[in-house]
Parts: C-alpha cells; sequence; structure tokens
C-alpha cells in the first residue's frame, strides 16, 4: 500500500466501500507485514469516517425531505 495512496480522498461512496472492502479481506488473510497491517488499518480508517460522513449527511438531508416533501406526498396519498 502507497503513502500517496492512504492520503487519497476517495472519489465516491461507493469506491471507498469497495476499497474498505478490499482493506479488511486483505488483512483477514493475515499475510501482512506488520507495517503494511498498520498502514492499511489506518487507511481503513480513514475510509469509514468518510463513509460515515457521507451516509450523515444523507441521513440528514432524508430528515430534512421526510419534514417536508415527503411528508406532504404521503399525505395526500393518505387523503385518496
Amino acid at each position: 500500500m502507497a503513502e500517496t495512496a492512504a492520503s487519497a480522498p476517495p472519489p465516491s461512496f461507493e469506491a471507498a466501500l469497495a476499497e474498505l472492502e478490499s482493506i479488511v479481506e486483505t488483512m483477514e488473510g493475515g499475510t501482512l507485514p506488520l507495517k503494511e497491517s498498520l498502514a492499511a488499518y489506518k487507511r481503513g480508517a480513514e475510509l469509514l469516517q468518510y463513509c460515515q460522513g457521507v451516509l450523515k449527511a444523507a441521513e440528514q438531508e432524508i430528515q430534512v425531505l421526510d419534514k417536508g416533501v415527503l411528508r406532504n406526498f404521503k399525505a395526500d396519498d393518505d387523503a385518496a
């Protein structure tokens, strides 16, 4: 795992999730030397933080929609 890749931001949520899954698979294999395992763990932690941030932002957006547009749409369905 290259040092530059460890600091590169993921291009998307899906790319970050795929990279995180790959890191987990590799680490579970138990074949990485200690130094590479630590670098992989660090990158995994960065990716996890990124994914959690994206999911939190999506959740907040859904809550806004739920309080506005989506709730009104549901009320219209109930009236019909």
